[in-house]
This record gives C-alpha cells, structure tokens and sequence, in this order.
C-alpha cells in the first residue's frame, strides 16, 4: 500500500515540476509520468541503498548532502530506461534540481501525514 502512495505522489509531482520547469525536465504523458513513478520507486526500493552504503564515506563527509546527488543519480537512470523521448533532463543539474525539490515535498507530504496520523490516534 505504501508503494502506490509513493508512485502516485511521485507521479503528481512530476506532473507538476514538469509544469513548473519545462526547459529542464520533460515528461511526454500522464502514463509516462505512472511509468516513471513506478521505475523510480522500484529504484529507490532496490539501487538507492546499495548507492547509499557504497558513498556512505562522501556522504558522511558532505554532512548528507550527497544523497541528493543519489536521488539525481536515480532519476537519470529513471530517463534511461524510459527513453529520453519519454522522460527527460536537460542535464544532470536540473535532476539534482527536481531530486531536492521532490525531496522537499516529501518531507511537507511526510510531515502532514504524520501529524494527521497522531491526531487520529
């Protein structure tokens, strides 16, 4: 259940920052967009952490910084599976661009759900 949350809020997101920034980040269809939301959280469920333990040391140093870099890193593989006629970057820095935004609404979405949850307990 926790997945199909993710893949649709993943998906709205990437609706809407390709919306917001369409010099930068391209996605063809709203089923592209389900497609690459699956992909990457597939990704993110298999990749990311084995991504993470390999750069713990950079990680560790950049004070967590670099896991945006992971997260950009995920969604160029996301633009390489799906085709860059599908789902594209115009360059590594406008996915290290959308990887801090979608990081930040995650953590408003997560924030919001937590609270809603301890208010209903």
């Amino acid at each position: 259940m926790k997945l199909l949350i993710k893949t649709a809020i993943y998906t709205l997101l990437f609706m809407a920052i390709a919306r917001v920034l369409p010099n930068m980040f391209r996605i063809d269809t709203f089923a592209t967009a389900i497609i690459a939301s699956v992909v990457l959280v597939l990704l993110n469920w298999t990749i990311k952490p084995i991504l993470h333990i390999v750069s713990f040391p950079i990680t560790f140093i950049t004070f967590g910084l670099f896991s945006f870099v992971i997260s950009a890193i995920t969604l160029e593989l996301t633009s390489a599976i799906l085709g860059a006629e599908h789902f594209y970057f115009s360059s590594f820095g406008s996915a290290l661009l959308v990887a801090v935004i979608l990081a930040i609404c995650n953590a408003i979405i997560n924030s919001f759900a937590a609270n809603n949850f301890q208010k209903r307990v």
